[in-house]
């Protein structure tokens, strides 16, 4: 029996907003609502018709377990129908999406809604177990007494609270937070400075360039004061070498090359997508956007976590027999410009190739016109969670107004993983 080709019928996000800005009063299951409300009203689809909700978040709230679950009820999705929270670090937009398509060709439904959300604003201080302690025993003090006692065992250092974000953004393996294995990246394949800074000025220029056209995948959020948000806010028009080359490296204070300008916005933002099986959408009479053709997901060395879009274009091409030189247009995340400038590096290496992925030839030269065609997460922003998703929605789209074929998708993923998704336009 033939495998059933999984297409994306259509998507929407809110607008990406920097962490502590316009979007940070919202939680990430509201987010998460927000878009599938949008999709839902947008695509006219009976929500009774959807077999599953699978949605990615990395940053998942303790007071919205399964979000993904919590999402659909709140979107009027009715309670028969389940949802599962998927998590892939980086790429969990991205695995959303093929866990539909796995569950698909299982024979396991054919109309999925998938996507991803983060609030980045809304990560929690985490106190020391040492206080969770004492509080405990505060809460079961019965007699005042008790409670004066309770109260006078606490010290300052137990309302010094550890940061979450940095904690989820420092791989407990190899020790490294993610911008320091960026700067290890550029420090072992000479990337300057100016190089990077280079790169991050032109995802700016590519994502204002984009605005009006990136407008058709927001839905617009009503802040606390009714204000309508409908544009990313991270995009600037005051980057320049000059102002940037101001700028202190964040990771490495002394000798570091990477700094907040050349790495990717921490952001707040969701995205939804309808998919199904190909036969259903002409079934109910859909055009959809493309289809899902293949994909990978690759391992690699943790420290070296950026360099895990290489990995994964090289199975997906065992998998496929596509190279990235088969793509009209290629999405390789921003995390970090050291970080895709090592991706662009590696696979045109032929030392690489042999040493590392164990292939006779270098895996192809990606061209800068055909990469990041509408900027990328240093200008528009890294909702973790969403990015993945984020990602195939707007290559989709430029696919479309482009009249062309065939795209490449890929994340690297912290933790030391890849994504790579083939989409083509139908």
């Amino acid at each position: 029996m033939k495998t059933p080709r999984l297409v994306i019928v259509d998507g929407v996000r809110t607008p990406f907003c920097r962490a502590g800005t316009d979007l940070a009063g919202l939680a990430p299951d509201e987010l998460g609502r927000i878009a599938v409300n949008a999709l839902l009203t947008r695509t006219v689809l009976d929500p009774a018709r959807i077999d599953e909700v699978i949605f990615g978040c990395v940053c998942q709230p303790f007071d919205a377990a399964n979000i993904a679950r919590v999402i659909a009820l709140r979107a009027g999705i009715p309670e028969s129908v389940p949802a599962i929270t998927v998590h892939r670090n980086c790429a969990s937009g991205c695995e959303a999406l093929t866990q539909a398509a796995e569950k698909a060709a299982a024979g396991r439904g054919e109309i999925f809604l998938v996507g991803g959300t983060e609030s980045m604003s809304q990560v929690p201080l985490l106190f020391p177990q040492s206080a969770a302690a004492k509080f405990t025993a505060l809460a079961k003090a019965r007699s005042a007494l008790q409670k004066v006692k309770a109260l006078a065992a606490f010290r300052p250092a137990d309302f010094k609270p550890r940061v979450g974000l940095l904690l989820g953004l420092t791989d407990p393996v190899c020790g490294l937070n993610m911008g320091e294995t960026a700067e290890l990246l550029a420090r072992e394949l000479g990337l300057t400075r100016a190089r990077q800074d280079a790169f991050a000025i032109e995802s700016h220029k590519r994502a204002l360039a984009a605005r009006e056209k990136i407008a058709a995948e927001i839905c617009p959020v009503f802040n606390a004061a009714g204000t309508a948000l409908t544009t990313d806010n991270g995009p600037r028009t005051d980057q320049t070498p000059e102002t940037l080359a101001r700028l202190k490296p964040v990771f490495d204070k002394r000798n570091g090359t990477v700094t907040a300008a050349n790495s990717s916005q921490i952001t707040d933002g969701a995205v939804a997508l309808l998919v199904m099986t190909e036969t259903k959408a002409a079934e109910l009479g859909l055009r959809p956007l493309g289809v899902l053709t293949g994909y990978a997901y690759a391992g690699c060395d943790p420290s070296r976590m950026g360099l895990g879009p290489v990995f994964a274009m090289a199975k997906a091409q065992d998998l496929t027999g596509l190279s990235p030189a088969d793509a009209d247009l290629i999405e390789i995340n921003e995390a970090f410009a050291a970080q895709v400038l090592a991706c662009l590096e590696c696979a045109r290496s032929e030392k690489f190739a042999r040493k590392v992925l164990g292939r006779p030839a270098a895996l192809c030269e990606i061209p800068l016109e055909k990469l990041n065609v509408n900027g990328g997460a240093i200008a528009l922003g890294h909702p973790v969670g969403a990015t993945g998703a984020r990602l195939v929605l707007t290559t989709l789209l430029e696919l479309k107004r482009r009249s062309a074929h065939r795209a490449l998708v890929s994340l690297c993923v912290g933790g030391g993983q890849g994504a790579a998704l083939w989409l083509e336009a139908l």
